[in-house]
């Protein structure tokens, strides 16, 4: 007899779908998810990437639910038993053990332990942390299906703000909840370049939970316009994920952009996510994907603004030299991607309002790089990189690719200097995409490895 997968059905409902709508999702019969979950069968490997990003797990995790990798869910010596309520991640005394917690705190919510123990290695609360936060914020997260595992690497301050945000949307939801969620989302991106993403995640899953959960209850208009700022949000936290180098997360949200801005009618949402999924290939090296997803953003039918129009033209170009076009090759759309930046200084759209020509300079001299010209790319960085025109991560990441350009142009010593530039504001602000880059640049300075610099930057990289 086959047994029952309870920790996919937990999944789901964590995940906030029925098996009805979780089949519709997936275009296919809700008989189907029930015989996945009572063990009966299996999805097929076709579905399972988007399975996944349903349930907000990893593949890796899915194989788990589906009891295709052996996980270990048994507690810790120590840390108690889950008879009586649920293993959660704690640090105790310098080691991850898994915590139970009091039955009344998950009484009304159901979380899958394999997801949780998957998570382990992430936990930063403490016991003490997690006993300090009061039983409201307790149930709230987990009431409302931001279970922990959805939540990696966040310590109690983190948790406690998720709870804040869900708390202070449900108080706004009857005044003014648009200019609510706008302001906040605003509060959120003005602030994220100098706070990092693990410090702005929570207030954005939080906003986004109660978009989520309120979107059902107000009339059709509003809901239009409410599911159109939960697009902004969604891509807004799909970069963010980006940033800690969560792709999978990160696909997940852009996924959710793109669904709520075709029912809110937004088509530049809709072109402006393709767009970002380009770059999330770029991310993942994969340049064929790449450069089809730029290419589709550019459809006229998404209407797009102008700035949009010039960051998706030079991402095909980018695109392009990673499949072995010449720098010679791709300069006329560079060169047409700053025309249509320079046209857009009557654009009133606030979608890509943060492009600008300095980012697409620095975005240049990365395709200069890509296309073997790095000399040209330390010139454009060289000119145009200046520390008070940038927040914080994003001067620490472009460093990252300058330090990259001058070890491939020849020049180790200064390749290792900018490098460790880079490195100090990647760890300030949390940016792992940032410190990702840097281990690539160790490899372009291989063959100088054992110069002071170099080293100096082996270093600090790999503490």
């Amino acid at each position: 007899m086959a047994a029952k997968r309870t920790g996919l059905a937990r999944a789901r409902r964590a995940a906030g779908h029925t098996q009805e709508r979780l089949a519709q999702l997936l275009g296919i019969d809700t008989s189907t998810v029930a015989r996945w979950e009572s063990g009966q069968s299996e999805p097929s490997p076709h579905r399972r990437p988007k399975l996944a990003r349903l349930l907000r797990v990893t593949e890796r995790e899915l194989e788990g639910l589906l009891g295709n990798r052996e996980r270990s869910t048994a507690p810790v010596p120590g840390a108690g038993g889950a008879q009586n309520g649920m293993l959660v991640p704690v640090v105790v005394e310098g080691r991850t053990v898994l915590l139970s917690l009091d039955e009344q705190a998950v009484a009304t919510h159901a979380i899958d332990l394999h997801a949780v123990a998957a998570e382990r290695d992430n936990a930063v609360v403490t016991a003490a942390q997690w006993g300090d936060m009061s039983p409201l914020d307790r149930r709230s997260l987990l009431k409302h299906g931001l279970a922990i595992a959805a939540l990696p690497a966040l310590g109690l301050e983190e948790l406690q703000q998720v709870a804040a945000a869900r708390a202070d949307a449900r108080r706004y939801f009857d005044r003014s909840v648009l200019d609510y969620f706008k302001r906040q989302l605003a509060a959120c991106k003005a602030d994220d370049g100098a706070r990092g993403p693990r410090r702005t995640l929570p207030i954005v899953l939080g906003l986004l939970a109660a978009i989520e959960e309120h979107a059902g209850e107000v009339k059709p208009q509003l809901r239009r316009e409410l599911l159109a700022a939960g697009a902004e949000g969604a891509e807004f936290a799909a970069w963010l994920y980006r940033d800690v180098r969560d792709f999978g997360r990160s696909l997940y949200w852009y996924d959710r952009a793109t669904e709520w801005a075709q029912e809110a009618g937004d088509g530049p949402m809709q072109g402006y996510v393709l767009l970002k999924k380009a770059q999330l290939a770029f991310d993942e090296r994969e340049p064929v994907r790449m450069l089809t997803l730029a290419q589709a953003a550019q459809q006229a039918s998404w209407s797009l603004p102008k700035r949009v129009q010039a960051e998706a033209v030079q991402q095909e170009a980018r695109a392009e030299v990673m499949v072995g076009a010449t720098a010679d090759a791709v300069r006329p759309q560079l060169d047409r991607a700053r025309e249509l930046l320079d046209e857009a200084s009557a654009d009133d759209s606030t979608l890509g309002a943060h492009y600008s020509p300095r980012l697409l300079t620095m975005q240049t001299a990365i395709c200069f790089t890509e296309a073997g010209a790095p000399r040209q790319a330390v010139d454009l960085y060289e000119k145009t990189l200046r520390e008070d025109t940038f927040s914080k991560r994003d001067y620490g990441f472009f460093l990252s690719f300058m330090a990259g350009s001058l070890a491939l142009a020849g020049e180790p010593d200064q390749a290792a200097r900018t490098g460790l530039e880079s490195f100090s504001r990647a760890r300030a602000t949390n940016s792992d995409r940032t410190k990702q880059q840097l281990v690539t640049v160790l490899g372009y300075l291989r063959p100088w490895q054992h110069r002071p610099a170099v080293r100096e930057l082996h270093q600090a990289v790999a503490a």
